[in-house]
């Protein structure tokens, strides 16, 4: 899938830092999210956290579960539920993949960032398999060891 800041006007409300760090990403998918007013608002203001959310199939529909975007303090009776199931727009097809994949044993669908492209709310999903704790120390490893090849043909 194509990187979301590529292409066109892309403004980046919110990253799942810890996403690449405890998952291997294997599949990338750009998905429209269904919101209501005041949730939108609150994401121009920039108030999301994606910390524990992950995407679920339920009766052929995606949706984004866990995600927190904060109450927005100009709202009309009340706003919106912080913590509530938000939908996720995708083709058939994608979700038809997407469900697929999360049948095999140990794949999750992660977000990993919200943004807006051409004024509209996306997120941009990982259909990712969870690290374990050799996997990490395996890619901080290698991390450090280009780190240490970039340094050592710098001062040549």
């Amino acid at each position: 899938m194509a990187d979301p800041e590529r292409s066109g006007r892309v403004k980046v409300v919110a990253t799942n830092r810890r996403a690449r760090r405890n998952y291997t990403v294997l599949d990338t998918y750009e998905a429209g999210l269904a919101l209501v007013g005041s949730e939108v608002k609150s994401l121009r203001d920039g108030k999301m956290e994606l910390k524990d959310s992950y995407g679920d199939i339920r009766r052929g529909e995606a949706f984004l579960v866990g995600a927190h975007i904060g109450p927005y303090d100009f709202a009309r009776d009340g706003g919106h539920d912080p913590e509530r199931d938000r939908k996720l727009l995708l083709h058939r097809r994608e979700i038809d993949r997407i469900a697929g994949g999360l049948a095999e044993r140990g794949l999750t669908l992660v977000p990993l960032q919200v943004y807006f492209k051409d004024g509209r709310a996306k997120v941009e999903l990982a259909l990712a398999r969870g690290k374990t704790t050799v996997d990490k120390r395996n890619t901080l490893r290698d991390r450090e060891h280009a780190r240490e090849i970039d340094r050592a043909t710098r001062r040549r």
